[in-house]
């Protein structure tokens, strides 16, 4: 499994694109289709219109770091959609590169921190203790 620190975010291009694209053609998907700055720091996801092949794009303190992944056989259930982008978390970047369709996959109920009210006390139930 992949590991980001939390403020790592984790983007997909939901298009398909020119895997001969480098540094700069990336770049330029990142800011326009994707629509978030290139420069912040967060992985922006590529996949080739066969979907045998994925690029990984992000800035790296002092320049552009590419991780790229050819298949020899079979393909990658990367979820194609006219919208453009598509956040997903490290978890499910880990699941997509070995072969997992996220489609399919069912997450599990978790526990959420309960949401503050202004006041900056936690919200409560209605039920008293008796």
């Amino acid at each position: 499994m992949i590991t980001l620190p939390a403020a790592v975010r984790v983007y997909l291009c939901t298009i398909a694109c020119d895997m001969r694209r480098g540094f700069d053609g990336l770049k330029l998907l990142a800011a326009t289709v994707v629509g978030v700055d290139p420069l912040g720091g967060h992985l922006f996801v590529f996949c080739s219109r066969r979907a045998d092949r994925v690029k990984i794009l992000y800035w790296d303190r002092d320049g552009w770091a590419l991780w790229a992944k050819r298949l020899e056989s079979g393909t990658y259930a990367f979820p194609f959609a006219a919208t453009g982008r598509q956040e997903i978390t490290s978890g499910e970047l880990s699941a997509l590169l070995e072969g997992i369709d996220l489609r399919s996959a069912k997450k599990r109920k978790r526990y959420l921190v309960p949401l503050q009210h202004r006041s900056g006390s936690p919200a409560t139930n209605s039920i008293t203790p008796a």
